[in-house]
């Protein structure tokens, strides 16, 4: 147990000094959802067709922005596992000593850390666009760590998916036609009671949907009654996504 957390820090590690060496990406990435909190946030708030409460729209949706930016980093995650089978690096990494499982669950934490960084870049931007955050830091804090859980979980989902895809470009296509549905079918930029029947229906089983509340209730409106039930789905999705990752990591070199 002690050596599955030794080797789980140490991606985690490299990661960061991956950040540190190149936030070029950070950066780039950041466009679209700043795109998201400053142009089409306050155009919706202007023709007022969504409810939203007493949250103003731009509020609202700022922590489906920043769970739709983490999300898209964590879906693409697996391209690198991809890249690192063709180049042979996987296959040097699974013949140490490292257990496979710790393996699949560090690489699914380093994107984890990517997304917090990833967040830490929009949220001043928010601030610049007029969203005010409930007033906590361990709020705040525990939000970031629901931001990491979640990201680490769709990471974990990622690997499960380049142990199927063959090549970049085909796991490049599927990855984006995960993402959107995820972000759309959630409750990032509408209430779920404003979703048809069936949208419903998929956003109840969404981890997205889950991940939103909850940051959603820790950052921006306070009301914190759902918590529990938001943290033990995130909980439960990482649970059953580190599992399959684990078990499925072995077909990537196959």
């Amino acid at each position: 147990m002690i050596d599955f957390f030794r080797n789980g820090l140490a991606m985690m590690e490299l990661e960061v000094r991956r950040i540190a060496h190149d936030r070029t990406e950070l950066y780039t990435r950041a466009v679209q959802p700043i795109l998201w909190l400053v142009i089409y946030g306050p155009i919706m708030a202007e023709v007022r067709a969504i409810d939203t409460g007493s949250i103003p729209y731009v509020a609202y949706i700022t922590p489906g922005v920043l769970l739709q930016s983490t999300t898209f980093i964590s879906v693409f995650y697996g391209l690198n596992m991809v890249w690192e089978r063709e180049s042979g690096i996987l296959k040097k990494l699974l013949v140490t000593p490292a257990s496979r499982s710790s393996i699949a669950v560090g690489r699914s934490m380093s994107a984890g850390i990517r997304a917090v960084f990833q967040a830490l870049v929009i949220i001043p931007v928010a601030l610049l666009v007029g969203v005010r955050f409930f007033p906590s830091v361990p709020n705040f804090v525990l939000a970031f760590i629901l931001i990491f859980l979640s990201s680490a979980g769709f990471a974990a989902l990622s690997v499960c998916l380049a142990s199927l895809m063959k090549t970049r470009e085909r796991f490049m296509g599927i990855g984006q036609a995960i993402t959107m549905p995820l972000f759309f079918a959630s409750s990032a930029l509408y209430p779920i009671a404003l979703m048809p029947k069936a949208i419903q229906y998929f956003a109840v089983i969404n981890p997205m949907s889950y991940s939103v509340d909850a940051v959603r209730a820790l950052m921006v409106s306070g009301a914190l009654a759902s918590l529990p039930e938001d943290i033990m789905a995130i909980l439960l999705f990482d649970a059953l996504t580190f599992c399959a990752a684990s078990v499925m990591l072995r077909r990537i070199i196959e």
